[in-house]
């Protein structure tokens, strides 16, 4: 293999550690609306795309990374991003669903207009339009 690395293909998947698995799975059948693509009893995967997000087991995560420690030092690591048409809209909805918001919605100054809220897990996920 040769020259640069060509970053245009797309993202296969992303893997979540979860504490609580099953909190984490219904969040995103519920909240995102999701069925799921594939489970077992320590994984459940949802495609959002072409994207697979795997949510794993806190447990098993060892397995995956080992022999890099689970977890980071301190603070969140990541945000993942969905493109939505009306964040207001969409923020509405995931209150009704007794998601909570981190923040927004807001208009950043580089355009977007962006909420953020967590999962079980952790993961911080934003909305934006």
């Amino acid at each position: 293999m040769t020259g640069r690395w060509d970053p245009s293909g797309p993202i296969g998947a992303i893997t979540i550690f979860a504490e609580d698995l099953p909190a984490t799975r219904s969040f995103y059948t519920e909240v995102f609306g999701l069925p799921v693509h594939f489970e077992d009893e320590s994984s459940a995967v949802f495609r959002f795309g072409d994207t697979l997000v795997n949510l794993l087991d806190v447990a098993a995560a060892p397995e995956l990374i080992d022999p890099a420690p689970v977890g980071a030092p301190a603070g969140h690591r990541s945000v993942l991003t969905l493109h939505v048409d009306d964040v207001d809209a969409r923020c509405e909805w995931l209150l009704a669903r007794g998601v909570e918001l981190l923040n927004g919605p807001i208009t950043r100054p580089w355009g977007p207009r962006t909420a953020s809220f967590r999962d079980p897990a952790g993961q911080i996920w934003e909305i934006a339009s």
